[in-house]
């Protein structure tokens, strides 16, 4: 699943809960505390999601480049730089 995808679904979920959590009216108050620990939820765990998750995957980047691992950029880089690939080889059947 893409980001955006995993987004879409969050605030699906987030928007679906709102009433539960801002509701008013007979006996809300039970549901209030439920439907805000989802909304909570939700919004920390889209904030874990987009935001660390890179930053943790930059550090281990940087710590394996410190430790000795020889440096290979990612595809996006690559991707976005223009820089050409090798053409592929052709395949163990020859061409057909």
């Amino acid at each position: 699943m893409s980001i955006s995808e995993l987004s879409k679904i969050r605030f699906a979920a987030l928007f679906g809960a709102m009433p539960i959590a801002f509701g008013q009216g007979a006996g809300s108050e039970l549901r209030q505390s439920l439907g805000i620990a989802i909304v909570g939820g939700l919004l920390i765990s889209q904030w874990l999601t987009l935001y660390t998750t890179p930053v943790i995957y930059l550090y281990l980047e940087r710590l394996a480049r410190w430790v000795g691992r020889p440096y290979r950029p990612s595809r996006v880089h690559e991707a976005l730089s223009g820089a050409q690939r090798p053409a592929l080889a052709e395949s163990r059947h020859g061409a057909e």
